[in-house]
């Protein structure tokens, strides 16, 4: 029943016949007669062929389903076979958003890529949201990520601890009255306030102040949030933006005040029209994890990462 299923699944993918037919290197009529020939196997039709973009029908979307769960059993086949050949071939994908994706994990792909040249390694850069669906359908073996996953679904390994500081632009009249709970720039990035005795900065005292926020679906975002409501006030919001690293740019422009973890710092150039403050509360610390799925075979390449991860081979920063 399933002959075929790559021609149907190809379509599916491009929502278009004749997109399909040019990566499967196929006439359309071709293409059109193979899906025909499923349906027909099927005794349903698969696609609502009057929709544009082309849609499922309620039979082509459990036929679709179907097909993920086969190709999900042949990928963990084949990476049992890659055991066999010692870390000699074989893949290793990699899932992380656009912090993650540009600063933290390009240096421990190029680490791993160095002790074994025959793995490819491959990376994918997009929301938690989307990136922990791709992880439960099998189609990247880690994410990395500071968001808590569904512990149901997702196996975790701690990779590092992050802390929040407040990144203020130097021209604010308000660093005048806090030079006493300054941060240098230098211990900010090296993480030394972290060891001495750092003093928390009253946050209400920037009240009046703009502040850059991530939007709600952002971790930083919501953690910015309820440390403001701790220190009890809501934080006068000039501009909401998805990314930290937009939000940092910004505060390094001098618009108005942001939320940046001490992750980022380590790898972004120095600036040096930024003041940094440590503010105080329980939200201002969060770990970041790799996750895989529960219960997938776990090959010889992701066992290897993971033994990496235990034993420090990676610097976090």
């Amino acid at each position: 029943m399933f002959e075929g299923m790559e021609y149907v699944y190809t379509v599916y993918k491009e929502k278009s016949f004749s997109r399909a037919a040019e990566k499967l290197f196929i006439s359309q009529p071709s293409l059109s007669a193979n899906v025909k020939r499923v349906e027909r196997r099927i005794g349903y039709p698969i696609f609502e062929r009057g929709s544009k973009p082309l849609t499922l029908t309620d039979c082509g979307r459990r036929f679709i389903q179907s097909v993920e769960k086969i190709m999900e059993i042949e990928s963990e086949f084949t990476d049992y076979v890659d055991d066999l050949g010692e870390l000699k071939v074989g893949g290793l994908r990699f899932g992380g958003s656009n912090l993650f994706s540009s600063w933290v994990l390009p240096p421990l792909m190029a680490e791993f890529s160095r002790r074994y040249p025959g793995i490819v390694l491959s990376l994918t850069e997009d929301s938690t949201t989307a990136l922990s669906l791709l992880l439960q359908k099998g189609e990247v073996d880690f994410v990395l990520d500071n968001c808590i996953l569904d512990p149901a679904v997702f196996e975790r390994k701690k990779f590092l601890e992050e802390h929040l500081l407040l990144a203020v632009p130097g021209t604010c009249e308000i660093n005048r009255e806090l030079e006493e709970y300054r941060i240098p720039a230098d211990r900010a990035v090296d993480r030394e306030y972290l060891e001495q005795e750092a003093k928390e900065v009253p946050l209400a005292a920037f009240a009046n102040e703009p502040f850059i926020m991530l939007k709600p679906l952002n971790d930083t975002g919501r953690r910015a949030v309820e440390i403001c409501r701790e220190q009890g006030f809501t934080p006068r919001v000039a501009l909401e933006l998805d990314q930290q690293m937009t939000a940092y740019n910004v505060s390094c422009s001098g618009m108005g005040i942001s939320f940046v973890g001490n992750a980022l710092l380590s790898h972004f150039p120095f600036n040096n029209q930024v003041v940094y403050y440590k503010p105080g509360g329980s939200h201002t610390i969060r770990s970041i994890y790799f996750y895989w799925k529960k219960g997938r075979y776990a090959n010889s390449a992701m066992k290897e990462f993971l033994r990496c991860l235990d034993e420090g081979v990676f610097r976090c920063f």
